[in-house]
């Protein structure tokens, strides 16, 4: 991909595990279209799967009537990934901290540290209803 264009696709899918595994593997291809290492194009798609999972389970609670859209940019600076759910929305300041003693032993909730550990940027809006987290990854310079 020539490093002065940008692509981007959008999707609109259901709240199922389904969504989960084509949001990972679509991520897993853009980042590699990106010029990104292994590492990194592991780190992008499981971002990704931790974002789609949240907004599946978490945000729309598997809901049939309620979808996830996510969209996919490659920019020459940047691989933007927006992922939204259309649940009653997140506040991430309440979300616990897995480092804290009482949840270094759980099963779960280390989601969104992992996103935020793997990409340069990750930000969270509410949407009313609904959540949308946007993540960015940029690419090294040419």
């Amino acid at each position: 991909m020539a490093d002065s264009t940008t692509s981007r696709v959008s999707f609109t899918l259901s709240s199922s595990l389904d969504t989960v595994r084509t949001l990972e593997q679509t991520a897993e291809s853009w980042a590699r279209q990106a010029g990104f290492d292994d590492d990194t194009v592991g780190n992008i798609a499981m971002s990704v799967r931790e974002a789609t999972v949240n907004a599946v389970m978490h945000g729309n609670r598997y809901e049939a009537g309620l979808s996830v859209t996510a969209s996919f940019e490659l920019t020459p600076q940047a691989l933007i990934v927006k992922l939204a759910d259309q649940g009653p929305g997140l506040d991430v300041d309440s979300v616990p901290d897995p480092l804290a003693p009482e949840n270094i032993l759980r099963g779960s909730g280390r989601g969104i540290f992992l996103i935020r550990a793997f990409m340069d940027e990750v930000n969270f809006r509410q949407l009313h209803p609904g959540t949308e987290v946007t993540l960015v990854k940029h690419r090294n310079p040419a």
